[in-house]
């Protein structure tokens, strides 16, 4: 748990140096230098046997393209977003994600969905809708890319389960890795310019190193917990961009978007337990094939002795 409350840290700290570099830089430049950092962990995660080469050796193309290709279009959306958006609005809209998982893997995956996480996605809708508040508040670019990383993330999600048999984690990784990298690099070098301060570097590696921090940190985490208790202090990532936009960016918020965020949250937390009471069943549901198989096995044992 506390490595998963610091790698939400450590991304909300950098969506928050981002920010501080709308007007500098082109957000693909600062994107791009999330994939440049990126490589700082790969001699974390890179096991004795394995080659650097595998991050672009995947046994499945298809899935690995993809996956590469929604991670680029997440982070050059999110940037974007944090750019032009308070730091609560874009996470609002980008809290959508697990919300578009689920509409996804109805559609892509077949799979079946109960009326417990139709609720979650009506209310993360009427959660949006409460922040946003379209027809009353003028909306702008900031909430397309906010709604847009969403989207890619969770097709990313998608990918990762498509690629469940993958073996080797340096090919998964590395989609993650090389797409922003190729996508933001491509579309920087019409917009690219030097950093023309130090201040600019500072806030740029900021972004980059502690994105890359966060990937390790959420790693770690998941190695040594159940993903579903990894997600759950997600939501933390959501208290850091109030307390950033207000004490960094002097941005506060009104009473109705603190609703939103509100209806947002339980949205999500209704999400977690269906997760939570899912894969608790399926445990048990593995717990008792194997003390089966385990009687079948001392019967027939037994029998032929």
């Amino acid at each position: 748990m506390a490595l998963a409350l610091g790698a939400y840290a450590s991304f909300s700290i950098s969506d928050a140096f981002s920010k501080l570099l709308a007007g500098q830089l082109d957000p693909f430049e600062v994107a791009f230098s999330g994939g440049v950092f990126g490589f700082l962990i790969l001699p974390f995660i890179c096991k004795p046997h394995e080659s650097y080469l595998d991050i672009v050796r995947p046994q499945q193309k298809a899935m690995w393209f993809l996956r590469a290709a929604c991670v680029f279009v997440a982070t050059a959306a999110s940037v974007e977003a944090f750019m032009l958006l308070p730091m609560p609005e874009a996470l609002s809209l980008m809290f959508l994600m697990p919300l578009f998982v689920t509409i996804l893997s109805v559609v892509l995956l077949k799979e079946k969905v109960t009326a417990w996480a139709w609720l979650a996605v009506v209310l993360g809708f009427v959660g949006v809708l409460i922040v946003l508040r379209p027809g009353v508040r003028p909306l702008n670019l900031g909430h397309l890319c906010a709604l847009l990383a969403a989207v890619a993330n969770a097709g990313s999600v998608i990918a990762y389960r498509l690629a469940s048999t993958e073996g080797v984690r340096l090919s998964l990784f590395g989609s993650s890795l090389i797409g922003p990298l190729v996508g933001n690099g491509v579309l920087m070098g019409l917009h690219a310019r030097w950093p023309a301060s130090v201040e600019a570097w500072v806030y740029l590696f900021g972004y980059g190193f502690l994105a890359a921090l966060g990937q390790l940190l959420m790693m770690l985490a998941t190695a040594r917990a159940p993903a579903n208790r990894v997600a759950l202090p997600q939501y933390t990532q959501m208290i850091w961009g109030v307390v950033l936009s207000y004490l960094v960016f002097k941005q506060p918020l009104d009473s109705w978007t603190f609703v939103g965020i509100f209806v947002l949250t339980i949205s999500g937390m209704l999400n977690w337990i269906r997760q939570r009471i899912r894969y608790e069943r399926m445990a048990m549901k593995e717990r008792m094939e194997r003390k089966k198989a385990r009687k079948a096995g001392a019967v027939a044992a037994s029998t032929g002795s």
